[in-house]
């Protein structure tokens, strides 16, 4: 075996644990969880979270994450505006396409290293010895960042929809009003997602109906109501550029090209946060093969429901002019009045907020989970890497999120597009976040072939991450472009100086002091603590609370030169 490498293949290692997740086991599923937990050892990580997941959950968290009826929904007032119809239509095909092959590539990642830190984590052990720490600074911090606005921009986007629907029956909605219908959904996020696994496995399995089943039943509800459905020629080739609030539009001053770019937005940003699958990996059993998969299959029945429902509601535009000026406060809104009338759309649009609301309780449960994984290496303070005995949930790390996506949404109270910048926010936070190991898994080939689990893509593994990587830089320019015309402080869009804020204090922390610290995930100081050959890694640790959690996982592993 190289010098600093770690032997990752469980079936080597036939010790006792003493996890348990208190439920009676069948010889393979024994023998399943066993492999789980060998091969967090070999990665050197004592996993405390509680195996309760298979597949169905698993595929679950990402699939109600991703959650197309909440992205369509809350940013189709802005598809209509940026591109209109035929933009939607088209863009939602062309980032469907590609955004497979940034979850293929992250796929195969996963099945390597199954860990609840999913992309910071990988980025460690793919990058060179002497980067790993530093991958990991970088890449933990920008998931972060990606992470915190997903929420943001599910549960903001709740807010609104709450709002207009309670402004049909007299309502009069307000920036802080709405702040406040936020602040009461994040906090009854955290209350759930404090109760632990088996509530959260409860909604996981209702929101996988209603987002599949519920969702198409809505699409074939509209489509049969309609009084009028739209041809071919009046979806796509329906342009509006409507980007401009002085009349003159980015398509003017621009091109209709760089018009049709930002608004990709709306299926970009709805193919978002499927890394939940990941971050779940420590309480799904068989995680190297089962994780991978709830990637690739959320992502991909995702692109294919969220098309249904997309052109269901294109289709059953019954006047563009007026959904895109409607006086109701959505244009989804508008087309459901017109299918349903009044107490239908009302109906309808309930079970909308049902939906989204599912969508920014997983999306809590994802990010508490990344943050627990990255305050266990000490990237974060250290309070937060806790899981209470008694829901087995990192409940300090909940709270967190919550806090830190209430903070996200405060300049809503003084700009008009806080809400796409939130958005477009997430999309280059996380997006980021997932090519960084996918650039790494590229260029150091060799080194994945060392750790690659039993899910990958084999020859088509470089190709695959090579278009994943130009197409992520592709969308992360796009979306720090101005999305309205003329700019002024009301209409800037801050995404780009959020992300560059996040990337200067990431550099900036690094090389003033976390660099000095900060060793990467205990893989990495489990590989460096390797000083004489031939030594168990255990007997070379000097940090006392690094040996008593590898004695926890009750192995004793040898690195070689």
């Amino acid at each position: 075996m190289p010098a600093g490498a770690i032997d990752v293949h469980p079936e080597k290692h036939h010790h006792q644990h003493a996890y348990d997740d208190g439920q009676p086991k069948t010889a393979s599923g024994m023998e399943a969880q066993m492999q789980d937990q060998d091969r967090l050892a070999a990665l050197g990580v004592n996993s405390e979270l509680k195996r309760g997941w298979g597949l169905l959950e698993n595929f679950g968290s990402s699939f109600s994450i991703i959650s197309v009826v909440t992205g369509i929904t809350t940013l189709f007032a802005t598809g209509l505006a940026s591109g209109g119809p035929a933009v939607m239509a088209f863009g939602w095909l062309f980032v469907s396409f590609f955004t497979m092959f940034v979850a293929a590539s992250m796929a195969e990642i996963v099945s390597a290293v199954p860990t609840s830190g999913g992309p910071y984590h990988w980025s460690a052990l793919l990058a060179p010895p002497k980067y790993s720490a530093f991958a990991a600074w970088c890449t933990g911090y920008f998931n972060l960042l990606g992470q915190v606005a997903v929420t943001t921009g599910i549960s903001f986007g709740l807010a609104g929809v709450i709002s207009t629907i309670a402004a049909m029956h007299g309502y009069v909605p307000s920036a802080a009003k709405t702040i406040g219908i936020y602040a009461g959904i994040l906090v009854s996020h955290g209350i759930i997602n404090t109760f632990g696994i088996w509530l959260l496995g409860f909604f996981n399995r209702a929101s996988i109906v209603l987002q599949s089943v519920g969702v198409g039943g809505l699409a074939i509800s509209v489509l049969a109501k309609a009084p009028r459905l739209r041809s071919g020629r009046e979806i796509f080739l329906a342009f509006n550029d409507g980007t401009g609030l002085d009349g003159v539009g980015w398509g003017q001053r621009a091109s209709n090209a760089y018009v049709a770019c930002i608004g990709i937005l709306l299926a970009q940003y709805t193919i978002t946060g499927f890394d939940a699958s990941a971050h779940m990996s420590e309480e799904t059993h068989s995680a190297a093969r089962t994780a991978p998969l709830g990637v690739i299959t959320a992502v991909g029945a995702s692109a294919l429901w969220g098309l249904f429902y997309l052109m269901s509601l294109l289709a059953s535009i019954q006047n563009l002019e007026d959904t895109i000026g409607n006086t109701v406060g959505n244009p989804v809104l508008k087309i459901f009045l017109d299918c349903f009338g009044d107490p239908g759309a009302t109906i309808a649009f309930a079970f909308i907020c049902v939906c989204i609301y599912l969508c920014g309780l997983f999306s809590i449960t994802a990010n508490s989970r990344m943050m627990y994984a990255f305050s266990r290496e000490r990237a974060l303070p250290g309070f937060f890497d806790h899981v209470e005995s008694r829901s087995s949930s990192p409940v300090r790390a909940v709270w967190l999120a919550v806090v830190l996506a209430f903070c996200l949404a405060l300049p809503s109270l003084g700009s008009a597009v806080a809400f796409s910048a939130a958005t477009s926010i997430a999309t280059i936070g996380l997006y980021i976040s997932y090519v960084i190991p996918i650039g790494i898994r590229l260029f150091a080939h060799k080194r994945f072939l060392e750790i690659r689990g039993p899910w990958h893509l084999g020859a088509a593994g470089r190709p695959v991450a090579a278009v994943a990587l130009a197409y992520v830089g592709f969308i992360t320019v796009v979306f720090c472009l101005p999305q309205l015309n003329p700019v002024d402080r009301e209409t800037l869009n801050y995404t780009p100086v959020a992300v560059g804020i996040i990337g200067l204090y990431t550099i900036l922390s690094w090389f003033l002091f976390a660099r000095r610290w900060y060793k990467g995930p205990r893989l990495i100081a489990l590989a460096e603590a390797a000083l004489e050959p031939g030594l168990p890694v255990i007997a070379q640790l000097e940090n006392e609370d690094d040996k008593d959690k590898v004695a926890k996982v009750g192995v004793e592993r040898v690195i070689t030169q």
